[in-house]
């Protein structure tokens, strides 16, 4: 298995691309603290790790705030003794543009998207250092290499994920902690499939939505996920700064 013996910390754990990723992790052998702010849905991702036998806690936090994320890594230590990897995965997309958003639209994206980036970062990488090296996964976006209309607060949040994770990479090469950022495109999670169904004409919005990767369909989590392992893997061991690009071919 390409993760034995690992720990990872998830963040938005709880559905979608972060709910696959922790289950594909603790299938490859990694024991997963699954991090998110909603109890249900964190514990149902716990539950769906277990019942295959794998390792897995729930830790409720909001990851915009500094206590609750240095608790959170508390925890990971106190329940599994170490930590590996970290997949700062957690975040939030309004539509907008610059006129159409105000300045508590550009708080909460930027606080949830990427002061939560730079928080995690900041806490995982004494315990990374402490276990000889370790992995650092960044959810950036398309949006945060590309322009996007219609995303002006969202984009300039991931582009500062992009920026971060480079410079994180950097200071931390030679301490042999890599980071990565990832970069989706238009991906079929619940709340996307929400905003689908939920459209005057949810077959013209789906295919929309399928129209801007030219490879002809949405992702899927696991598209993300496989994006992920492998990036936390030992077989990435020469990438870092860098990013994973699963999009479809949209940012071409």
């Amino acid at each position: 298995m390409r993760l034995n013996g690992k720990v990872a910390v998830i963040t938005g754990a709880g559905v979608g691309i972060g709910r696959e990723t922790a289950i594909l992790f603790a299938q490859e052998g990694a024991s997963v603290v699954v991090a998110d702010m909603n109890p249900a849905t964190g514990t149902e991702t716990v539950d769906l790790i277990k019942v295959e036998g794998g390792s897995a806690i729930f830790v409720k936090v909001d990851v915009s705030d500094e206590a609750q994320v240095k608790a959170l890594f508390e925890v990971a230590i106190s329940a599994y003794g170490k930590l590996n990897i970290l997949f700062n995965n957690a975040g939030i997309v309004k539509q907008g543009t610059v006129e159409q958003s105000d300045v508590a639209d550009w708080n909460a994206q930027i606080a949830t998207t990427l002061t939560s980036v730079f928080l995690g970062c900041k806490y995982a990488i004494p315990l990374l250092r402490a276990q000889g090296g370790g992995v650092i996964l960044n959810m950036a976006s398309v949006a945060g290499i590309m322009g996007v209309a219609n995303r002006a607060v969202y984009s300039a949040a991931k582009g500062g994920v992009v920026g971060l994770t480079r410079a994180v990479a950097l200071d931390h090469a030679a301490e042999k902690i890599r980071a990565v950022y990832i970069c989706p495109a238009t991906i079929e999670t619940p709340s996307l499939t929400d905003r689908i169904n939920s459209s005057p004409d949810p077959v013209a919005a789906r295919a929309a939505f399928e129209a801007r990767q030219p490879i002809g369909r949405l992702g899927k989590p696991s598209d993300i996920a496989y994006a992920a392992l492998y990036a936390a893997s030992d077989e990435a061991g020469f990438l870092t700064g860098c990013s994973l690009t699963v999009d479809g071919g949209m940012s071409v």
